[in-house]
């Protein structure tokens, strides 16, 4: 099977265990490599030949390895986070991360509640000191926790289920969470706290569930833990580096907290002698190595979650677990998708169609994207933006150097100097046979020099037709389209209406409306042995205005000298590619304005 009708597979590198279940998914249509026990130097070394790359949390993915990354496309992380992936780089680089928020819930949630059991029971220093020989009862006496608040610091799906869990063990449940659903916290009997210290100062049992960020590294430290109860238990089953482990363990020796039941460190391994290994051999700490995902189950899930993503940004769809990049919502996927295609065709088809080699007029870097009808709408646009600037872009850069995808888009306008303003329009455009359309306006940076020399010649001249001619001129680099059954159509063209598939290779004519350009043109490309698959011929768009050829030779309006001549836009598709030598053919042909060669 080829993807994106590529007959190269596209190369996937696995140096971390992923299930069968998953790997049975890429095998199917992608070029597989399981390489565990490389170290970083050898990944550096072979990263270049792959396109994704899907990792588990040993492998980390500096910014120089993935620099080195020259195809790649895609980072998968099968789990929850991604503190091994450099997300900056990444971003810059064009280079999706996703990951797997929802495989591994349930089984971080029973991992918590196994923590807070082993913790309340002395479950760990019982179990060594019975295989030790010793059979010490009255001192493994523990507490219920029936009764008992669990605090719970982030209340996202984990926290909930974590709450779920703990409520059916008849615990009270408190919560801090500035973005909490208080309709899902209320159906699982959580209260939400208005301030974090309140949790500390009511938990008997506090359970973290927030992700590791700038903002929340070193969260919980001295002074939060001061303020809990003396026989108060901490738990982290998140990630190493939210609770402070120099504190924690201050805390524990100083018996200002009862306990701890940790799963997650700043450094794992640890290393012999630092904190983290001190709190592991602490006796009031119940610790484990990061097992919070480690079900058969769990695994499992996140293996298959990742890879089918990974099929599918291969693929060309669009993410649905990006870190990097905006969450697609699987029903705003389904009705976006098309207009991706639409979009990046209407960047490619703009370059190509109003390059200075094919019109008069030059390239600009500042457009308006119009959104409506039922696109007015839409969450989110930046996949239809990012769509876009890639097609811009595509025409006139070498594939190798373009990367271009909702991650990086905005970066790489930014750099290329392109300016783009979108809009939403209401207005109802069923009338026209589609529900949604998205124009497209190319217009002079108002700073250039361009621009000024076009507003200094509008101010000197008196002949209404040439000056209306020359904001006609401005005015013309115009694209509209709409979806219509899953495919993308093109309805204006520069000052054209229309109706055509931008598809394939396709020769566009401007010329007279007159008798026999039709011929001209199938002759000669019958001379150079290209077959006409498709055509379509449009009028020009006057506004009630008549266009004519008027004294001088240049395009008027109505009343102005001379015989009036309409123009006309011919749209070829062809069956294969047209050199310039028939290109320029063609310019010279009486008649014949502009001639442009675009392959989508």
């Amino acid at each position: 099977m080829a993807v994106n009708g590529n007959s190269v597979r596209p190369k996937v590198l696995i140096p971390e265990k992923v299930s069968p279940d998953g790997l049975a998914l890429l095998k199917g249509s992608l070029e597989v490599h399981e390489r565990q026990g490389l170290s970083a130097d050898e990944l550096h070394e072979i990263i270049g030949q792959y396109d994704a790359l899907i990792v588990r949390s040993e492998t980390k993915c500096t910014a120089s390895l993935l620099a080195a990354g020259k195809k790649l496309r895609v980072v998968a992380r099968a789990g929850v986070g991604v503190d091994n992936v450099d997300l900056d780089a990444a971003t810059k680089l064009g280079i999706i991360v996703v990951n797997s928020p929802q495989g591994n819930i349930n089984a971080a949630a029973e991992h918590t509640i196994a923590l807070l059991m082993a913790v309340a029971r002395n479950v760990g220093a019982a179990s060594l000191s019975l295989k030790g020989g010793k059979r010490e009862r009255s001192k493994m006496v523990g507490i219920e926790v029936k009764g008992k608040t669990l605090g719970i610091l982030g209340l996202g799906k984990v926290g909930l289920t974590v709450a779920r869990a703990a409520g059916g063990l008849g615990m009270r449940l408190s919560a801090f969470d500035p973005y909490a659903n208080p309709s899902l916290a209320a159906s699982a009997n959580v209260e939400i706290l208005p301030t974090m210290d309140e949790l500390f100062e009511q938990a008997d049992f506090l359970t973290i569930h927030t992700p590791m960020i700038a903002s929340t590294k070193g969260l919980i430290g001295s002074a939060e833990l001061s303020k809990m109860k003396p026989t108060a238990r901490v738990l982290n089953v998140a990630r190493g580096g939210i609770v402070d482990e120099s504190a924690l363990l201050e805390a524990l020796e100083a018996g200002t907290i009862a306990g701890a039941g940790i799963d997650v460190f700043t450094s794992e391994p640890p290393k012999p002698g630092d904190t983290a290994s001190k709190l592991i051999q602490h006796p009031k700490v119940v610790a484990t190595p990061h097992l919070g995902a480690s079900t058969m189950e769990a695994q499992e899930n996140v293996s298959i979650d990742v890879c089918e993503q990974v099929l599918s940004i291969l693929s060309g769809q669009l993410p649905r677990s990006a870190v990097n990049a905006p969450i697609i919502l699987p029903e705003e996927y389904r009705t976006l998708r098309p207009f991706v295609t639409l979009l990046e065709k209407m960047g490619s088809l703009y370059t190509q169609h109003f390059s200075p080699s094919n019109t008069a007029s030059q390239l600009r870097t500042t457009f308006d994207l119009t959104y409506e009808g039922s696109l007015a709408s839409a969450n989110t646009t930046k996949p239809l933006f990012a769509a876009f600037v890639k097609g811009l872009l595509s025409p006139i850069s070498s594939p190798d150097s373009l990367n271009i995808n909702i991650v990086n888009a905005e970066l790489v306008a930014k750099e290329r100097g392109i300016l783009v303003n979108e809009s939403r329009s209401r207005d109802q455009v069923e009338q026209e046979g589609y529900s949604a359309s998205v124009t497209l306006r190319a217009r002079l940076d108002p700073r250039s020099s361009s621009a000024s020399r076009t507003r200094r010649a509008e101010a000197s001249t008196t002949n209404s037709a040439s000056a209306g001619e020359r904001r006609k001129k401005i005015e013309e680099q115009v694209i509209t389209g709409f979806v219509s059954h899953n495919t993308p159509y093109i309805s204006r063209l520069g000052r054209f209406t229309t109706s055509f598939v931008p598809e394939g290779t396709m020769l566009i004519c401007r010329n007279f409306d007159e008798p026999g350009k039709i011929g001209v043109v199938g002759a000669k490309l019958g001379k150079a042995g290209v077959n006409i698959r498709s055509m379509t011929v449009a009028p020009i768009e006057t506004g009630g205005e008549e266009v004519g050829l008027v004294g001088d030779g240049s395009v008027g309006e109505g009343g102005a000298e001379g015989e009036k001549q309409r123009e006309a836009l011919m749209i070829l598709g062809l069956d294969r590619a047209v050199d310039d030598v028939v290109r320029k053919s063609l310019i010279g042909e009486e008649g014949m304005l502009e001639v442009s060669v675009v392959v989508l």
